[in-house]
């Protein structure tokens, strides 16, 4: 009895084993969902970065003023075009497109996300006094990290999150995910290094960012600083579809 138990927790140890090790091998499949090539006739910025080519959607040239727009981990940023051209008339709006996404090379990684869009507010720096960012899902982490190492004039972070190793070990708890992550996107860390004037909107409904998650970020910055509003009656993925959800955008940037 006593031996067919032992082997049982054995067998249980291997399977838990090969988990870890599917989990570890497959983690950026589950992070990252590129989207494909999508034909449109703005203007783009080509980068190139540790070989790579990164293709920026370019809207609105000639202003004074920038805006840089990160997407989420399965989105194609040139949707958000038509609506950006109306919400935002006084800036010119760069949509990133991460490695592997859109037209640009590569496979994505926290790290090589991070080296791009130092890269293009750099660039964008040359041609603009003054440049804001709006991070949605996966993007308000990479947000969150290029304002805590330029100097962004205002920021907009869109269903945020505390951490992808936080969200992702509430996800699945019984798995080490702190110790197998390979891409952490450690916003919560940042927070102390950013002085940008911030707003946070938060999907009353979120079923893919729960909300403690976000509000943990959130009360991470100093007081006055962060704004967070709650669109009601809104999901995840439908918030942008909310009327109020442009609009506090454009308050918040155009004034």
């Amino acid at each position: 009895m006593k031996r067919k138990t032992l082997e049982n927790m054995i067998y249980i140890l291997l399977i838990y084993l090969i988990a870890c090790a599917v989990m570890y091998l497959l983690q950026r499949k589950l992070l990252y969902y590129p989207t494909g090539k999508i034909q449109h006739s703005f203007p783009q910025l080509k980068l190139v970065n540790q070989n790579e080519s990164i293709e920026v959607i370019v809207l609105n040239e000639g202003k004074n003023d920038a805006l840089l727009y990160f997407g989420g981990n399965a989105e194609s940023v040139i949707y958000n075009a038509e609506d950006f051209l109306t919400s935002f008339p006084i800036h010119t709006v760069y949509l990133l497109n991460y490695r592997g996404y859109g037209q640009s090379t590569g496979h994505p990684t926290e790290k090589g996300i991070f080296s791009d869009t130092l890269l293009l507010f750099d660039k964008v720096q040359e041609k603009h006094q003054n440049i804001s960012v709006i991070g949605r899902s996966l993007g308000s982490g990479v947000a969150v990290y290029l304002a805590s190492k330029r100097s962004i004039h205002k920021m907009a972070l869109i269903t945020p999150y505390d951490s992808i190793k936080n969200l992702g070990q509430s996800k699945f708890i019984i798995f080490p995910v702190f110790m197998l992550l390979k891409d952490k996107f450690d916003s919560l860390s940042r927070v102390k290094n950013i002085k940008a004037e911030t707003i946070a909107l938060i999907a009353e409904n979120d079923e893919v960012i729960p909300y403690n998650h976000s509000h943990r970020l959130i009360n991470a910055f100093p007081p006055g600083q962060i704004t967070a509003i709650t669109i009601k009656n809104s999901g995840h993925n439908d918030i942008s579809y909310k009327e109020e959800y442009y609009q506090h955008l454009s308050n918040f940037f155009n004034y």
